[in-house]
């Protein structure tokens, strides 16, 4: 009777063990792209990515785990199961597709040049021949370039904070970035003056800039399920619409989510 007892006792320990492990949910996240993510000196993560996905585990009543993985890198991590979702502003495209699926976006902004004040006055083939387009490697914004400005020289680089950096350094004629992050972190700063946007902000096409996702592996319907109403739930009880004011003075909402 006490080994019944014992053994069911310590088989209802193991299932309570493996139903909390369960309720983990491993989460990519970058760290270096300021407002989105960044880390502070004592390794804290912060940003509108990362208080999004906080608030989807509290919405989906899940523990959550930031894991740090360097952009290039984050869909063969997710693959490979080093983490369970991408909260990265991922934009959706049909290349990532392929790999991947996407929750509902989460939030919409547009592209746009930066160059030295009065360097240009459009961004057609033209007002850019010959000219070093500065843009993050791996991206649609990347894609964009190749497809619109073939014959131009291309600086690549890792980290999308470093488009402006490069740029500010002078290793490139124009930058071709987020609107977020080059009026945030770069024009608004020190290191900004002297720039200015060039022409009008570009909405790209595939899915990019409409549409920035949360990315899960292959044929995890429930967890897409379970992210997406979670998504309409932090929209519907004013969460993320805190969330966005604390980062932006601006809507950052999909037109999808827009009643």
């Amino acid at each position: 009777m006490r080994l019944s007892i014992a053994s069911a006792l310590a088989t209802a320990l193991i299932a309570a063990g493996a139903a909390q492990a369960a309720d983990v949910v491993r989460i990519g996240v970058e760290g270096n792209y300021p407002p989105f993510s960044q880390v502070a000196a004592d390794g804290t993560l912060s940003g509108f990515d990362i208080d999004i996905a906080n608030a989807l585990c509290a919405k989906m009543e899940v523990q959550c785990e930031m894991v740090q993985q360097e952009w290039d890198g984050m869909i063969p991590a997710l693959t490979a199961k080093k983490f369970d979702m991408i909260v990265a502003s991922m934009s959706i495209t049909e290349k990532r597709k392929q790999v991947v699926d996407f929750s509902d976006p989460y939030y919409d902004v547009p592209s746009r040049f930066i160059a030295k004040e009065g360097a240009f006055t459009g961004y057609t083939p033209d007002d850019l021949k010959g000219k070093t387009i500065i843009v993050l490697r791996n991206s649609p914004r990347a894609d964009y370039i190749a497809a619109t400005y073939p014959d131009n020289p291309v600086l690549l680089v890792d980290k999308e904070t470093a488009v402006y950096l490069e740029l500010a350094a002078g290793r490139g004629d124009i930058a071709f970035g987020s609107s977020v992050v080059s009026g945030e972190s770069f024009l608004k700063q020190p290191e900004g003056k002297g720039f200015a946007q060039v022409g009008e902000a570009i909405f790209l096409t595939d899915g990019a800039d409409g549409g920035v996702g949360i990315a899960v592996r292959k044929n995890e319907e429930e967890l897409k399920t379970k992210i997406n109403t979670a998504l309409a739930g932090i929209i519907e009880d004013g969460t993320y619409a805190k969330l966005e004011d604390k980062y932006f003075d601006f809507d950052v909402i999909p037109q999808s989510a827009k009643k």
